[in-house]
């Protein structure tokens, strides 16, 4: 028995949060066998519902989003599974668009302590055990489940997906999937499986993959070869695979590629989807801290855009976004980010789009000091972006950088929010 003392079925979210970060020694702990054993004893690994299993570097999030959104508007009842969550864990899931009360995450994880014995789980894998659990609770047409790490050894990947989908490929989690993007994209490939539909909307995904997946049965549909899409306006585009032709979609707030990405996996499932559903459904997307606008009122504040970017590839999407979208703007830059991420790689790349940095320090496990961060910044890139401080908190980076703003006349500014999960979650909605 584990000599901690797990909370009452009554106890409060925040006690079985707490619980849970303490049962395993690690905070990561890759592997399927422990969850699986825990996960049998409840069934909680089969269901009816379609499932959509999500991975990818980047992307995951929006397009979990465009699932969900073209889902409930084809009338389907979705349950939803993401992770990490921005400003509360109840985010983590929904069902038919709706998170849950703190109440039915206590039963969740007080209904696996119940069954899991003397099986050690991660707060990872606890979580995710409690949202299987939840999920099976309701009446779903489909479960869209977000993988947290990799795909082969993550705990989402205990269920057998009916559509896998990865969303891209990029150098992240190093320690844990390997330094190329060949052994990157094998792990995720992870939850794929034989003679059910595959989609990759990675456009430069690894031959060597691909032809591993050919010899186990997994029928690929990648993007740029199996479905296509382009910008056809202002504010359409269009998609196109072996069997749909769909024109005149709306251009989305989310990242288009995504969208893209989405809607193969859709064409390819067993629900029959309406094409004003999938317009419907695009144009409605939101996700928050995901090229989140937040307008500013010209007293209190100044434009805002939030964005989780954490890695290169992500920047790098990110600064095409700006470029695009606000070409008018200068852009305040508030950054924090977690010790292990790519942090120089990750400020080279935003740095043709920002005019002053704001560095924030990240008091989370794993998270950088502010002055870490300043010292990764390329003398180069110090050179034409200045850094205007660093400080404890995300908070008074940005409220520094929105002080700034105000006091700056000519070219409107937009403070840009990015770095982390933790960062973006720092600032809060009313704010």
């Amino acid at each position: 028995m584990s000599a901690l003392q797990a909370p009452s079925a009554t106890a409060s979210l925040d006690d079985w949060l707490s619980y849970l970060e303490q049962l395993h020694p690690s905070a990561i702990d890759m592997g399927l066998e422990r969850i699986k054993t825990v996960a049998d004893r409840l069934q909680l690994t089969t269901t009816d519902a379609q499932v959509f299993t999500v991975a990818g570097t980047n992307g995951k999030g929006s397009t979990v989003r465009y699932l969900e959104t073209i889902l409930e508007c084809a009338g389907y009842r979705t349950g939803v599974y993401v992770s990490p969550h921005l400003h509360h864990y109840t985010e983590r899931v929904r069902i038919s668009g709706q998170c849950l009360t703190d109440a039915e995450h206590v039963a969740a994880f007080a209904a696996i302590e119940a069954v899991r014995g003397e099986v050690s789980l991660t707060y990872f894998e606890f979580g995710t055990l409690a949202a299987l659990w939840l999920l099976r609770q309701h009446k779903l047409d489909a479960w869209v489940l977000e993988v947290g790490l990799g795909g082969r050894l993550d705990a989402v990947n205990i269920v057998d997906a009916d559509v896998g989908i990865i969303t891209s490929i990029g150098i992240d989690h190093i320690g844990f999937l390997g330094s190329d993007r060949t052994g990157i994209a094998r792990e995720k490939a992870g939850v794929f499986r034989s003679q059910r539909p595959a989609i990759v909307g990675e456009p430069d995904f690894p031959a060597a993959v691909v032809a591993t997946a050919q010899e186990q049965g997994i029928p690929l549909q990648r993007v740029g070869h199996d479905f296509f899409y382009r910008i056809t306006g202002p504010t359409s585009w269009e998609y196109r695979d072996s069997n749909h032709f769909l024109q005149e979609l709306p251009l989305p707030q989310l990242p288009l590629p995504n969208a893209a990405t989405a809607v193969a996996a859709l064409a390819a499932c067993r629900l029959p989807i309406a094409a004003q559903a999938i317009r419907d459904g695009l144009a409605g997307a939101r996700e928050a801290g995901r090229l989140e606008w937040r307008p500013g009122n010209g007293v209190t504040r100044v434009d805002t855009l939030l964005d989780v970017a954490h890695n290169p590839h992500a920047a790098n999407f990110l600064v095409q976004a700006i470029q695009a979208r606000y070409p008018t703007y200068r852009i305040f830059a508030v950054v924090g980010m977690l010790e292990d991420k790519d942090i120089a790689g990750t400020l080279t790349t935003l740095a043709p789009a920002v005019d002053a940095w704001y560095f924030a320090s990240l008091s989370v496990a794993r998270g950088s000091s502010a002055e870490q961060l300043a010292d990764h910044v390329a003398a180069e890139v110090a050179e034409k972006v200045p850094v205007r401080g660093c400080f404890a908190s995300v908070l008074e980076a940005y409220q520094q950088a929105q002080q700034d703003a105000l006091a700056t006349t000519g070219q409107p500014i937009l403070v840009l929010v990015c770095g982390s999960f933790y960062t973006v979650g720092q600032i809060p909605d009313s704010e």
